[in-house]
């Protein structure tokens, strides 16, 4: 199963969404909590190509963006198969 990994903030509520969402999918995924890990935070912008809010989510190599963008792809029915790769 593909790597998912979501860089998210606890007070965000969009963060929250998107973990349900996943975790609704039964798959499971790596969460880095940029305000406990500050550091990381430089890594999220560079790897979303400037991205600078929370939730970045990323589906293996590929950057999906933020709740709106994994949410869109969940209507479009493009979900299930970038979760299965």
């Amino acid at each position: 199963m593909t790597t998912i990994e979501i860089y998210t903030k606890p007070t965000c509520g969009f963060c929250h969404m998107a973990k349900r969402l996943l975790k609704s999918k039964g798959v499971s995924f790596a969460e880095v909590n940029i305000s406990a890990q500050p550091e990381r935070r430089a890594e999220m912008i560079q790897r979303a190509n400037g991205g600078s809010t929370v939730p970045q989510i990323f589906i293996g190599d590929t950057h999906v963006g933020g709740c709106t963008e994994l949410m869109a792809l969940e209507r479009q029915g493009k979900l299930d198969a970038m979760l299965a790769a």
